[in-house]
């Protein structure tokens, strides 16, 4: 769950920046139950997952995680692009990524009845460990992986994965590198598109 990515890609506007986040808990046409900025931001975050799933620099990231995760490889590169997004001092430095993920928090209360149960089950958890700045840490993305791994449906290990990424840590920066620039022109075209 690539939670900074999103937060950052909804461009300071709340009502997106709602939808976005809590996207992967609306199926299908339950998007059309929403106001239509929300709708925006769900919407927003689709496009960023397929843009994000068939960019070439994710499809060769995957292959690291693959021969263990399979499907869920696209999962674990989610939560590595997070990590480097923090650590990028070109969108954030310390003291702004800690004030960016309270600035979250605070405009995401506002939107508190709106959220799918599921989503409003685990925001108190997202703020509580400030799950956005702690991306920044690699204690911050072993837990994250093993967050996906409590999710899943197969899978019991979440310490390989974990492996992976420090054993390919400066391999996985660079397709975060190739990634990111081309992400960030794509999303805020088509959010001026919407």
């Amino acid at each position: 769950m690539n939670y900074l990515a999103h937060a950052y890609l909804s461009f300071n506007q709340p009502a997106v920046l709602a939808g976005n986040l809590f996207s992967d808990f609306v199926k299908g046409k339950q998007v059309n139950q929403y106001p239509e900025e929300i709708r925006k931001g769900i919407l927003l975050h689709r496009a960023i997952d397929s843009f994000t799933d068939e960019h070439p620099a994710t499809r060769e990231a995957k292959i690291i995680f693959k021969p263990y995760y399979r499907l869920y490889s696209a999962a674990f590169i989610d939560v590595s692009y997070d990590h480097f997004l923090a650590n990028d001092w070109q969108q954030f430095t310390d003291d702004s990524l800690q004030e960016f993920s309270q600035q979250v928090y605070v405009s995401l209360d506002k939107y508190l009845d709106v959220f799918p149960e599921p989503f409003r089950q685990l925001f108190p958890y997202m703020k509580q460990y400030n799950w956005l700045y702690n991306y920044r840490n690699r204690s911050g993305i072993e837990r994250s992986f093993a967050g996906v791994v409590h999710r899943s449906q197969y899978l019991t290990d979440s310490q390989t994965a974990f492996k992976l990424f420090e054993d390919n840590y400066h391999k996985l920066e660079q397709y975060y590198a190739d990634f990111f620039p081309a992400l960030h022109k794509f999303t805020r075209t088509t959010l001026e598109r919407m």
